[in-house]
């Protein structure tokens, strides 16, 4: 039997906010922000906040704590682990940050339901100041020209990557995203593949305006219900056409 590699997003895809905007605006920063959004790069904004954050007294296990009081959707939670009970390998691709996501999944005890999470580097330093670094910043991710993506993650290579690592003749993959970072992927993905881009959101819009463009079946959702019954159906159909 054949099950397939699930891949998702994680802002507006996993929890229903965008967690960097979640911290932003429940620390009182969101003025600040706003002011900066047009003059750095994502991930350097992101930096800047949270050397913010450290000068007004925030610890990280006070953005801990507001992270928890970001919405997940119990069926959401549901489908996570019902997907990776029946052995499917489920990963994270996404434009957030590690700490947050790992936070997150943490508190909702599905954090080891996921094999791999590739997003932004975080670490603390010396000061207990938590920084965040680009994806697409090392000698071994070195920067990317994909004009699809932001200049810190190209998914699209991600995929690559993950396809590359796998056995070709049991690769089939089910992408589930909502931004437009998740265009680059899901145009990687071929016709035995599924997409499930969230509706009326932005990844959903661009498939819309030239569906030729994408191979795999696309199976929209709304709702973490929709999510779910989706998700788990897909994955049975994979498993006994395998």
């Amino acid at each position: 039997m054949v099950l397939p590699v699930i891949i998702f997003d994680f802002d507006r895809t996993i929890i229903d906010d965008d967690s960097d905007r979640w911290v932003i605006n429940q620390t009182g920063l969101t003025d600040l922000f706003n002011q900066l959004r047009t003059t750095l790069p994502w991930t350097s904004l992101m930096d800047t906040i949270m050397q913010q954050l450290h000068s007004k007294g925030i610890t990280t296990n006070n953005i801990k704590q507001c992270l928890k009081t970001a919405f997940l959707h119990p069926n959401i939670v549901s489908a996570i682990k019902s997907a990776q009970s029946l052995g499917c390998d489920l990963r994270i691709v996404s434009d957030a940050n590690l700490f947050y996501i790992q936070t997150i999944l943490e508190h909702h005890g599905i954090l080891g339901c996921f094999s791999e999470i590739y997003t932004n580097p975080t670490f603390v330093d010396e000061k207990g100041c938590l920084h965040v670094t680009p994806f697409h910043d090392s000698l071994s991710l070195p920067p990317h020209d994909c004009h699809l993506c932001p200049p810190n993650m190209c998914k699209g290579l991600v995929i690559d990557r993950i396809r590359a690592s796998l056995a070709e003749t049991e690769t089939r993959f089910i992408y589930l995203g909502d931004g437009t970072g998740d265009y680059c992927p899901t145009l990687k993905l071929r016709e035995d593949d599924f997409v499930m881009p969230r509706k009326n959101y932005p990844l959903w819009n661009r498939i819309c305006s030239d569906p030729k463009l994408v191979h795999a079946k696309v199976h929209d959702w709304s709702s973490g219900e929709e999510l779910e019954n989706i998700l788990l159906n897909l994955v049975k159909k994979i498993s006994h056409v395998a």
